[in-house]
């Protein structure tokens, strides 16, 4: 295994994202910190994954959203973002497809607190409403 790099198989998903946020070092690192916080505050029973080889992941009955870094951008991928509503808008990328949208964040720019907080509110209620209910147990007879 390269230095630097951890194995999924012992480390918890958090920790992979806090090793994420890191090895970065910079404007990326930072923003997606920033990004993090503003998810777990919209929604504190979040769940954080690390999937496909090191994307971090955030669900709530499924997947909420996903927090890619590349050289340019800090790209916040919404699963079902072309269901949800975007009122100030802040999806600027992804935008043609029927089911996904993003927000590319680039340095310097600043991203609305309160409106990505009430876009996450938004994906985890779609989630809900179409979770499959959980199987009740059939009560005992005696």
């Amino acid at each position: 295994m390269a230095a630097g790099k951890s194995d999924p198989g012992t480390d918890s998903p958090s920790r992979l994202i806090d090793q994420r946020i890191a090895e970065l070092g910079d404007w990326r690192g930072e923003t997606l910190a920033r990004v993090r916080g503003l998810i777990r505050q919209a929604d504190p029973e979040i769940v954080e994954e690390w999937k496909w080889r090191g994307v971090p992941v955030w669900s709530h009955d499924g997947i909420v959203c996903t927090g890619e870094t590349y050289k340019a951008v800090v790209k916040l991928t919404f699963a079902k973002g072309a269901s949800l509503p975007d009122p100030k808008p802040l999806f600027n990328s992804s935008l043609e497809g029927n089911t996904r949208r993003a927000i590319d964040i680039r340095e310097g720019e600043e991203i609305d607190a309160d409106a990505l907080k009430a876009l996450i509110r938004a994906a985890v209620a779609l989630n809900a409403s179409k979770a499959k209910p959980r199987a009740r147990k059939a009560p005992k007879s005696e």
